[in-house]
């Protein structure tokens, strides 16, 4: 079974348009499929068009939120409901085609786990969207290990097994590849199309460059360091700690055995700030390790709250 989960904020009037369009590409597959709409908290007509389409079409299934909580716990929710052994993403604003699936599933029959697209042929401004998303790209590339060209491609194909039950919060949604890579997953790319926007307008701008930058560093952490946060705070922490009391040892000796004055030297407090810092480093990490054993003993928050559901049993 194939399921396809499409977050929606504010999209009334390309909902219609991208239904007829997904429907006709999957009704050509052959196989039994969902449609899983997840309405963030559109504060237009986009649930009610949402909710007329679902009346007449039971494999069309709606979640409501109460209110926005973002792409990330959008797909969260739909990864959550959908049943299918495959999971497709794609925006509702009509700039993924949908006649691109059928590709992204052709590459899953490789192997493959995970099928990213890219939107080689871009139709957005240099400048404020481009630009800043080669750099995240590159970024994310070498940080993770995973390498992609386009992360912000919401069009991809999962194999469920690698993002069920996967915890997602704040703005991870654009993380996903990088995040199956802890549980095993293959992952590769494949050249998707990318249309101007008809309707409506972008709920994304440069302002978030700076939210990338601090997500890269939290995927980082969760990639390898989740189950052993102590090697990363205690590891920097060691490293200053060592450096401070070198230094204070070497401040000893001069006052030993050279008998030079030391109190006023800027070396002293930078050593005193080293070992200070060292200590707190490593008790952050004690902390951190007993945070996460906690964390996988009470794994059942939900990062939204859903106000309606159609179509689920």
């Amino acid at each position: 079974m194939l399921s396809v989960v499409i977050p929606a904020y504010n999209e009334e009037e390309n909902i219609p348009i991208l239904y007829e369009k997904l429907k006709k590409v999957l009704d050509s597959l052959g196989e039994d499929y969902e449609i899983i709409f997840v309405d963030d908290g559109s504060t237009d007509g986009t649930y009610q068009r949402l909710k007329q389409l679902a009346e007449k079409d039971s494999r069309l299934k709606v979640i409501r939120f109460k209110r926005n909580y973002g792409q990330t716990a959008a797909m969260s929710a739909g990864f959550e409901h959908a049943k299918g052994d495959v999971i497709i993403t794609l925006d509702a604003d009509l700039q993924n085609d949908p006649e691109d699936i059928p590709i992204l599933l052709e590459k899953l029959k490789e192997g493959y786990h995970v099928v990213s697209g890219w939107r080689k042929d871009r139709k957005d401004p240099f400048l404020s969207r481009k630009l800043p998303s080669m750099v995240a790209n590159w970024l994310i590339s070498k940080i993770t290990g995973v390498h992609l060209h386009d992360y912000g491609c919401t069009l991809k194909a999962y194999r469920a097994e690698v993002v069920k039950d996967l915890e997602l919060f704040g703005d991870m949604h654009r993380f996903l590849p990088a995040l199956t890579k802890r549980r095993g997953a293959k992952i590769t790319e494949v050249v998707v199309r990318h249309h101007p926007r008809m309707f409506g307008k972008s709920k994304y701008g440069i302002g978030r460059t700076v939210r990338v930058l601090l997500d890269i560093m939290l995927v980082k952490f969760l990639n390898e360091y989740i189950n052993k946060p102590l090697y990363m705070f205690g590891g920097v922490g060691f490293l200053l700690l060592a450096l401070g009391l070198f230094s204070l040892f070497y401040l000893i000796f001069l006052k030993l055995f050279f008998e030079e004055p030391i109190g006023r030297r800027p070396l002293l407090i930078l050593s005193v700030l080293f070992i200070l810092a060292g200590i707190q480093l490593i008790s952050t990490g004690l902390l951190a390790e007993l945070l996460i054993r906690i964390y996988y003993r009470t794994k059942d928050a939900k990062p939204y709250v859903i106000q309606e559901k159609i179509n689920f049993e």
